[in-house]
């Protein structure tokens, strides 16, 4: 229910013809003046074929007199007739030609109304819809140049229809905003309600059906006080809409029951204008006709003439295509079994490639399973003992040193899995997790982990980090240390008695808790070819320089490039060669608000030594690795919150040690030697169901998780953890009277 094409004709014809008749003061002017009314009147009769002619010569008059703006009238005048009477291409045509004499005239305000007119005319169809954004476009311009706000407010309106029409919402939205802001000076009421229809339905296909609701209802029942039946008709079929993809089957029967309604008073009304189109149309249409016929009862005569000869020809013409195309049959039948033989010769020989490819995908899995245990096990170790040293007062003065140790075995943890990930092609499995940090730790570690490289290649290291940027965040700091860290990392290796620079810069706040930022990596160093630089984010490609010794393996920008389009961003090089090289991108860093503090575990946030831990009776837990140095990490993990534990080699000492000991709990490992971690479960299982048994393990767990899992095991903790979640999952499983939080 777009303001269409008629109603602009009308309100034209009103607007310019009393200044039009300003520039022509003569006999010549009366004359064109008497046409611009009969046909108008016409018009409104819906005597088209009168309105036509009298259109026709105001057009002739217009060019015999030099009246290029009466000319410009008759033209539009027969775009706005033939479009009303859906001859939408010749309406296009003299809309067109309209335009085109406005242009000549260079008289702003009908190049701008001839813009509008073939805006809507082009709106409604989907492939021409680009070239209407571009009238609309135009004609606001003009008009904003012009301070003829009316005419802006009515443009946006049929802008913003068209937006949404072809789902482009953002874009609709921006000039929503726009004709809101104009409305509330320069709109009545009346046409400020469609601007309120245009929020209901921008929120509506944005699926906001609170907004949306909102806007609709408040149309609907204006509409339906002051008897608007076409405003009322587009809100109640909105809101049957919205209700009906909210599941609100009953609101949305009732507003389609009122749509129909006024769908049918609407068509009552217009009933008799539809009667007197349709006469008027086909009165129109008769004309043409009768001339057709002339024409074509001339035409008939002479097609008789020729019309043996032309039969002659055609049976000979179709003889020999017959005979053409019998030929082409046969050497096609001929060809596709031809075909049809080599094809099941290739689909063999592709059988045999499927078979053996799946045989090499097993091996690579089990393959890369292997490696992922090996890896991540003493990894653990590594994490778990320079966590444990942290905490002891007597190595305070280490504390930094602990950190960065630390840091680089999270960071390495981190990048065998997604090295594994990107062997196995799945990088998509990779997810943002959301934990909160410090950004400043953050950064600091990241330029503590490159001390001894950057006194290698005797570079500096500039830091800068926007003091509008808040230093308590939440999200994925390992992936974000990643990308950092791979992209000065390869500054440094490329640069060598030169300057490395990383600047964190606040973009934008858009709100209290979201902050747009861009990180800037830049160095002076050796630079890139520019025929290198699209490929260095392919895996495994690197640039080679013989003045360089340092070793790579040539995807730390393929990770770079998969992260950061994880966060919906992506990477974008500046570079020299000789010069040095900027990299740069824009994340949304999220704060970490009070409130999210409030939500967490109280568990997992226990400080050591709380009343909430010494105040209950100490739990006894049974540990089971065959790994000396994990055992140790885990059992003074458990000590430090007051957990007695008893360590197990294997799955069969386990087993033993479970009948022997009452437990709270065991944490169980999955591969062992003798007997493995399911099968020492399910023994277990046999004599105590109840007791709760937790795999610590370092497997592949999208792999093997249904299947440790069904051996009876309670829960996963992967190593190596993250120590909240470790806590919070061994709480949760040990007796609930056990854990007094109120303490």
């Amino acid at each position: 229910m777009r303001i269409s094409k008629p109603l602009v004709f009308i309100f034209f014809l009103a607007l310019y013809t009393n200044g039009i008749a300003q520039e022509a003061t003569d006999w010549k002017r009366d004359t064109l003046e008497l046409y611009v009314n009969r046909s108008n009147d016409a018009y409104d009769e819906y005597n088209y074929k009168e309105a036509i002619k009298y259109a026709s010569a105001l057009v002739e008059k217009g060019k015999e007199f030099n009246y290029k703006y009466y000319e410009f009238l008759g033209y539009d005048i027969l775009g706005g007739i033939y479009s009303e009477t859906d001859d939408s291409v010749q309406g296009r045509i003299y809309s067109e030609k309209a335009l085109e004499l406005a242009r000549a005239t260079h008289a702003d305000s009908l190049i701008a109304w001839g813009t509008l007119n073939l805006g809507i005319l082009y709106s409604d169809n989907k492939a021409t819809y680009e070239k209407a954004v571009r009238f609309f476009k135009e004609s606001i311009d003009i008009n904003e140049k012009n301070q003829d706000y009316d005419e802006v407010y009515l443009t946006y309106v049929n802008l913003i229809w068209t937006y949404l029409d072809n789902k482009q919402i953002d874009e609709a939205y921006t000039y929503l905003q726009k004709a809101e802001d104009l409305s509330a000076k320069e709109v009545d009421s009346l046409d400020k309600l469609y601007i309120d229809l245009l929020y209901g339905k921008y929120y509506l296909i944005k699926k906001e059906y609170d907004a949306a609701a909102q806007k609709l209802e408040n149309i609907a029942l204006t509409a339906d006080k002051n008897n608007n039946t076409d405003l009322a008709i587009e809100a109640y079929d909105n809101l049957a809409k919205l209700y009906s993809e909210t599941d609100d089957y009953r609101k949305a029967f009732t507003n389609l029951d009122k749509h129909n309604q006024f769908k049918q008073k609407a068509y009552t009304l217009k009933k008799v204008e539809e009667t007197e189109k349709a006469r008027a149309k086909f009165n129109l249409e008769q004309a043409q006709k009768d001339l057709e016929s002339a024409l074509k009862e001339k035409v008939y005569s002479e097609q008789l003439i020729s019309k043996s000869k032309t039969l002659t020809t055609v049976l000979i013409i179709a003889v020999v295509i017959l005979i053409i195309t019998l030929l082409i049959i046969i050497i096609f039948f001929k060809t596709r079994r031809k075909y049809i033989n080599n094809l099941r010769a290739k689909n063999k020989q592709l059988s045999i490639a499927h078979a053996k490819a799946e045989k090499l995908s097993t091996i690579k899995t089990k393959f890369l399973s292997t490696v992922s245990h090996e890896l991540r096990t003493p990894l653990y170790g590594v994490i778990g003992i320079s966590r444990i040293l942290k905490e002891d007062e007597k190595l305070k003065d280490y504390a930094d040193d602990l950190d960065s140790l630390k840091f680089s075995a999270d960071y390495l943890l981190a990048l065998i899995n997604d090295v594994l990930l990107l062997s196995k092609m799945d990088a998509e499995a990779i997810t943002l997790s959301k934990i909160p940090y410090e950004l400043d730790t953050l950064i600091k570690n990241i330029v503590r982990s490159f001390e001894s490289t950057l006194q290698q290649n005797n570079n500096t290291l500039h830091l800068h980090i926007d003091d509008k940027l808040p230093n308590h965040l939440i999200g994925d700091p390992i992936r974000l240390s990643q990308v950092l860290i791979n992209l000065v990392g390869n500054a440094i290796k490329f640069t060598e008695n030169g300057d490395i620079w990383l600047k964190l810069v606040l973009v934008e706040a858009i709100d209290d808790d979201t902050y747009y930022t861009q990180f800037v990596i830049k160095d002076n160093g050796l630079g890139i070819p520019l025929d290198m630089q699209k490929d260095i984010f392919n895996e495994f490609t690197q640039i080679e320089n013989k003045n360089l010794n340092y070793t790579g393996t040539g995807l730390g920008l393929t990770i770079v490039k998969k992260i950061l389009k994880l966060y919906q961003s992506k990477i974008e090089l500046d570079s020299t060669p000789g010069k040095g090289s900027q990299f740069s991108f824009r994340l949304n860093l999220k704060r970490y608000s009070e409130s999210q503090k409030a939500n967490e575990s109280p568990i997992a946030n226990l400080p050591k030594g709380s009343a909430s831990t010494e105040n209950r009776r100490t739990n006894k837990v049974l540990i089971v690795d065959d790994n000396r140095i994990n055992q140790k990490v885990t059992q003074k993990t458990l000590e430090k919150h007051h957990i007695e534990s008893s360590l197990a080699d294997d799955g069969a000492q386990a087993v033993a040690m479970s009948k022997a000991n009452d437990y709270d709990l065991i944490l169980m490992d999955i591969h062992m030697p003798n007997m493995n971690g399911m099968e020492a479960t399910q023994l277990i299982r046999e004599f105590d169901k109840d007791i709760p048994i937790i795999a610590l393990t370092a497997v592949e767990l999208d792999e093997s998780k249904k299947e440790i899992l069904n051996s009876g095991i309670d829960d996963i903790i992967h190593k190596p953890y993250n120590l909240p979640e470790f806590l919070e999952t061994i709480f949760k499983h040990l007796p609930k009277e056990e854990i007094n939080l109120s303490q």
